[in-house]
């Protein structure tokens, strides 16, 4: 996990440590700078040491040829096997594969790879960017004084910096030939089989995605709320890992806080948790808001518990696996009572994983990074959506009597107390206790509400909470504009 950065079309290597030094947080251990042959351009590199700590520094340079990257390519040891053929790595890491899968070969090779990763490649004169399928990785491209300008972060753009837009998930582009769609969500394709036979294949395929997601030098850790989603990744991963240490945090009697505790028991985990503070967690909200890059009243209320729980863990380890993504496979959502036709389930999952780059997966990275930690995500695993997605709707489409996720909640069926398996949903920010104590925090700070709408009237603000966030975000930068133009509204629909 990393942070890059970078300029094309014009040399600006000052400019490209300014960035980098924007994204410090991103990568504690090494930093990096390429200058591409006749000015074309600048690559940067924030480094967080996960793979080949000793030699994995970047940018990674071979004739003439530079690579930045953050995230993880978990079949690289496959694909290296294949490359060593004809060429010479000279490290371990696993973002080499990249330079050498795409150092000569079309850009569309980049559907090869298999893990979460943002790119940028100069090669004899091309820039090629390229973002994994999902979007669980960041990448934000805009026009600077003439050049194109990249970066991880919104907040790590130059000033006055034009055009900003989200690099599309799933998608490479060169200079040279613009831009290629390499994945879109699977249109789902039912496949026969009962409830058994479902959770069967999901158990299977999630265990296989928890597994290869391992990959590291570094101690990997879990998320553990105590709820169906963490819970299950911890019971898939503990056999996997001598020394399981996993993370919780809420505040003094709440219900994640007592359900992690039963999991962690069950499991024999090494568990750790915090006791959240109001008091802390409103002068804390600043730099919540600032990390996050959005002012959305439900990204920010979820993202308080990710705070903490990501300050906790990084503190023990440089990685953790947690359960984003299930919800939108599972039909987890109280919205998703209401969707009572097959097609209309079926279209809202594919809508829901195509948005989660912008959304929930925004707020696992930058709350995350800010700690230094490396979040990983096997429910978002190529294999296990292609799994969730073939499950006839009427089964994964919770009803009168029916649980949601009921399909997920047999996969993990005997390997976890069943007070957690049969659990009733709860949102993180209800879990933790945090959802009902921010409004109540937030009141205290008066805003004039219909004044302070008026002041951005191409805003939607929900709310007075709302109104407060974006004033925070406003305050934590210089040039907020590319900023509150790429805050994508998210909303529970439950």
């Amino acid at each position: 996990m990393c942070g890059i950065a970078g300029t094309w079309g014009a040399d600006d290597p000052q400019i490209v440590a300014t960035m980098l030094d924007r994204l410090a947080h991103r990568g504690p251990d090494a930093q990096g700078l390429f200058s591409a042959p006749d000015h074309r351009g600048t690559l940067g590199h924030r480094r967080l040491s996960i793979v080949d700590v000793a030699g994995g520094d970047q940018p990674l340079v071979r004739d003439a040829r530079a690579l930045v990257a953050n995230g993880e390519i978990y079949n690289a040891p496959s694909l290296r096997h294949e490359l060593e053929d004809d060429r010479t790595f000279a490290t371990r890491s696993d973002s080499e594969v990249i330079l050498h899968l795409l150092g000569e070969a079309d850009p569309s090779a980049i559907v090869r790879l298999n893990g979460m990763f943002a790119f940028a490649l100069a090669r004899d004169g091309e820039l090629i960017l390229g973002r994994d399928p999902i979007g669980i990785k960041p990448l934000y491209t805009g026009r600077h004084q003439g050049s194109l300008v990249f970066s991880s972060e919104l907040r790590a753009l130059p000033d006055g910096t034009t055009d900003v837009e989200p690099f599309p998930p799933g998608t490479v582009w060169s200079s040279r030939t613009g831009r290629h769609r390499f994945y879109e969500i699977p249109e789902p394709t039912p496949v026969d089989g009962g409830l058994a036979d479902h959770a069967e294949r999901v158990r299977d395929a999630l265990e296989t995605a928890v597994v290869r997601q391992l990959m590291s030098d570094v101690p990997v850790g879990a998320f553990l709320s105590g709820g169906l989603d963490s819970s299950a990744l911890v019971a898939l991963l503990r056999p996997h890992v001598d020394e399981l240490h996993t993370f919780s945090v809420g505040m003094a009697g709440s219900p994640d806080l007592a359900a992690a505790r039963l999991v962690a028991e069950h499991l024999d985990t090494v568990h750790h948790e915090y006791v959240l503070d109001a008091r802390e967690i409103r002068d804390t909200l600043p730099e919540i808001v600032a990390a996050l890059e959005s002012f959305d009243q439900d990204l920010v209320r979820s993202a308080v518990p990710t705070y903490f729980t990501a300050r906790l863990a990084a503190e023990h380890v440089k990685v953790v696996l947690t359960g984003e993504g299930a919800d939108e496979l599972f039909a987890g959502y109280r919205y998703h009572k209401e969707l009572v036709s097959d097609a209309a389930l079926q279209a809202d999952a594919r809508r829901s994983l195509a948005e989660l780059h912008h959304a929930n997966l925004q707020r696992v990275d930058r709350i995350t990074m800010v700690h230094g930690l490396e979040a990983r995500v096997p429910f978002l695993d190529l294999d296990v959506i292609e799994t969730a997605l073939s499950i006839p709707a009427a089964l994964r489409r919770p009803g009168e009597g029916a649980p949601e996720k009921a399909v997920l909640r047999m996969a993990v069926d005997g390997l976890l107390p069943a007070s957690v398996v049969w659990r009733d949903k709860a949102q993180f920010d209800e879990g933790s206790g945090t959802a009902d104590l921010l409004p109540r925090l937030t009141a205290g700070d008066r805003i004039d509400v219909d004044r302070y709408r008026a002041s951005f009237p191409g805003t939607h603000l929900r709310s007075a909470e709302e109104c407060l966030y974006h004033r925070l975000l406003c305050a934590s930068l210089s040039d907020p504009e590319p900023v509150l133009g790429n805050v994508a509204r998210w909303a529970d629909r439950g």
